[in-house]
């Protein structure tokens, strides 16, 4: 008899189950991560800008929790900060352009934003021959150059957003979005090819975000990492227009703004002259200020693998103040961060694990990834030596999913802890349902996987459990449409994070397994970020 009880407890604990318990399944709090999210988002944090006082206590904040959570300082110089200089301006600019004859200035911000990018406080450029180069892409692989042979060095390059979206699954993934969509991308791409100017024409279909998005991002106030010379990775002038205001231009021009997209589409496609010039004045209120990266560190137990590194990312930052208006930022990032912090609690309520681990809250991911970006650049722990980032950027509010959205699919083996740790919640591993928008590209993951760190990061907003059909239409499209990026971007008491948290449980236990010591993760042949 107690052979066969002993027999069936062996049963009970089989190998998902002592896998479970390899990787404990952490009681996150709802209370003290729904704390955290009210802090960080309330009026005192002023939005958290770099290098405001909100800034001042957003880190202080942080500081205290690491510290209170028995966290070592991150940096090697003993302090929680990493400084990251950046430059900051507030541009007052003047765009028009000069068709058939005719002079048209545009409204700032209303129907464009530019900044500029050279180490001059001001920019000007006269009379810049405008060339609309559909999407910009110039990818060997897929034998695709939006360029051809064309010289656009000292021209005005417009370009539509995005990749092609195209059905053809052997050409930028279908429509998924490659790096090849993102703005980033196209800023290099008409730096390497000598532009002067970029335009990129914003649509809120492809974007997935409405243009006074771009307009609270980027319109009254822009950063950029320190520096004293010319950007590499951008032209003197880059910038947005509003859909409308470009269909005019192309309109003056006698273009069909709707048929060029079409053309655009194609293989074959060449660039497009306007026949016109558009010039550019840009003038910059300027100061130099570092803003920090918050950094904590629990350092491994194991001789060996305590000198490899496992990294947590979540930016504390978003976009501060406008005047009265208050850009909260709850669930972008409070949210992430508030995540972070609960999944360090976690981990301290176990034994050490064998391989150290860093949390690391960034800045200015809202300003184009540059905290992630500067610690990519100025490792406080060598790159070679560092397992994995897993990056988090939003939970889900909404309720439980029955599946987790792997954003990162298909590019390292972490896949295969993620479907591992899904499969003990009961859950799945599903693709990203957003594709088109290029969540991989927009979020500081993707500094690290630049640099060839593997990434993990994840979504949750599909698939929800006991709710009506087109619920996650409802209220996933509600938020980017009217509180992504906006003042209503604020905590609320009836969010639903049984799902968030549930799915802040996974991260624990992908990154418990793997600073425990399980096999270092590797990239996938397929995936872009490969060593080559």
């Amino acid at each position: 008899m107690k052979l066969r009880t002993a027999l069936l407890l062996l049963s009970v604990l089989s190998a998902p189950a002592l896998q479970a318990r390899q990787a404990p399944l952490p009681a996150i709090s709802d209370t003290q991560f729904r704390s955290h999210i009210q802090t960080l988002a309330s009026d005192a944090m002023e939005g958290r800008a770099p290098g405001s006082a909100g800034e001042k206590l957003a880190i202080a904040y942080l500081e205290q929790q690491f510290r209170a959570l028995g966290l070592k300082p991150g940096n090697p110089d003993g302090s929680y900060l990493q400084a990251v200089p950046l430059r900051h301006r507030i541009p007052a600019t003047r765009l028009s352009y000069h068709i058939g004859g005719k002079e048209q200035t545009l409204k700032p911000l209303d129907d464009y934003v530019l900044a500029s990018t050279g180490p001059s406080r001001k920019a000007s450029i006269k009379a810049s021959e405008l060339v609309f180069a559909g999407y910009g892409a110039v990818a060997p692989e897929y034998g695709w150059d939006d360029f051809k042979d064309v010289d656009v060095r000292g021209k005005t390059v417009i370009l539509l957003i995005n990749d092609p979206p195209l059905d053809d699954q052997k050409l930028f993934r279908g429509k998924a979005m490659t790096y090849y969509g993102r703005w980033t991308y196209k800023y290099e791409i008409a730096r390497r090819k000598g532009a002067a100017a970029v335009l990129i024409v914003h649509e809120d279909g492809p974007a997935g975000y409405p243009y006074e998005v771009v307009r609270s991002s980027f319109g009254s106030e822009q950063f950029s990492l320190k520096r004293t010379g010319d950007d590499p990775d951008a032209p003197e002038v880059p910038g947005w227009i509003r859909l409308d205001a470009a269909k005019a231009m192309f309109g003056a021009a006698g273009m069909d703004f709707a048929a060029l997209k079409q053309q655009a589409l194609s293989k074959d496609f060449r660039p497009v002259s306007l026949k016109g010039t558009a010039s550019f004045e840009v003038d910059n209120q300027e100061r130099m200020l570092d803003s920090h990266n918050v950094v904590g560190l629990i350092e491994g137990s194991d001789p060996q693998l305590k000198k490899e590194y496992v990294i947590y990312s979540a930016h504390w930052d978003h976009l501060g103040k406008d005047g009265s208006k208050i850009y909260r930022g709850a669930l972008d990032n409070a949210s992430g961060v508030a995540a972070l912090l609960e999944i360090a609690r976690a981990f301290r309520a176990q034994p050490a694990p064998k391989r150290s681990v860093l949390f690391l809250a960034t800045t200015a991911e809202e300003r184009g990834l540059l905290g992630a970006k500067y610690y990519a650049a100025h490792p406080l722990y060598p790159l070679k030596d560092t397992v994995a980032d897993i990056n988090i950027d939003g939970i889900n509010a909404w309720g439980r999913t029955a599946a987790i959205e792997h954003v990162t699919s298909g590019h390292s083996s972490i896949d295969s802890l993620l479907e591992k740790y899904a499969r003990l919640q009961g859950r799945s591993v599903a693709p990203d349902s957003r594709p088109e928008l290029g969540s991989f590209y927009r979020a500081d993951q993707l500094e690290f996987a630049r640099v060839g760190v593997p990434v993990l990061y994840t979504k949750a907003r599909s698939g929800y459990l006991d709710k009506p059909e087109g619920y996650a239409e409802k209220v996933v499209n509600h938020y980017y449409t009217q509180d992504y990026h906006k003042a209503s971007d604020d905590y609320r008491a009836d969010w639903d994070f049984s799902g968030g948290l549930q799915d802040v449980q996974l991260l624990f236990q992908v990154g418990y397994d793997l600073a425990g010591g399980s096999p270092r993760p590797v990239w996938h042949a397929a995936s872009e970020f490969r060593p080559k």
